[in-house]
């Protein structure tokens, strides 16, 4: 498994949104979706903030596998389901999008079984 470059997971945590999308059995992309997500410790995260029945969290956790797309870019990726850093993790996404509504229901429990640590392919 490669790792992302600095300049990329730069990029990445400077972009306000990110889209992702799981591969179909043929390989190709479903459909990107826009989320939040956050780099802690020099990985790229997401979580489904509609918890394991969001759409494309569902997707996505059929194959591990899938695409990432930020500043005219698209990547294809590993999900990794990953709850080592769900405190920093929470921390970063108030950081990054403040403590309103949003920010309170991508860290809650349900969201929070969701958390998928991103790798380039």
């Amino acid at each position: 498994m490669s790792t992302w470059t600095k300049q990329r997971l730069d990029t990445l945590a400077r972009a306000s949104e990110i889209r992702v999308a799981g591969r179909r059995q043929d390989g190709s992309a479903r459909t990107l979706v826009t989320v939040w997500h956050v780099v802690v410790d020099g990985a790229l995260y997401v979580r489904s903030v509609y918890g394991p029945e969001g759409q494309w969290y569902r997707g996505v956790i059929r194959h591990l596998e899938g695409f990432v797309s930020w500043s005219g870019d698209t990547q294809p990726v590993t999900y990794i389901p990953d709850h080592a850093h769900d405190r920093a993790i929470d921390d970063a996404y108030f950081a990054k999008y403040g403590r309103g509504a949003p920010s309170q229901h991508i860290t809650s429990p349900i969201a929070k079984t969701t958390t998928l640590r991103i790798e380039p392919r």
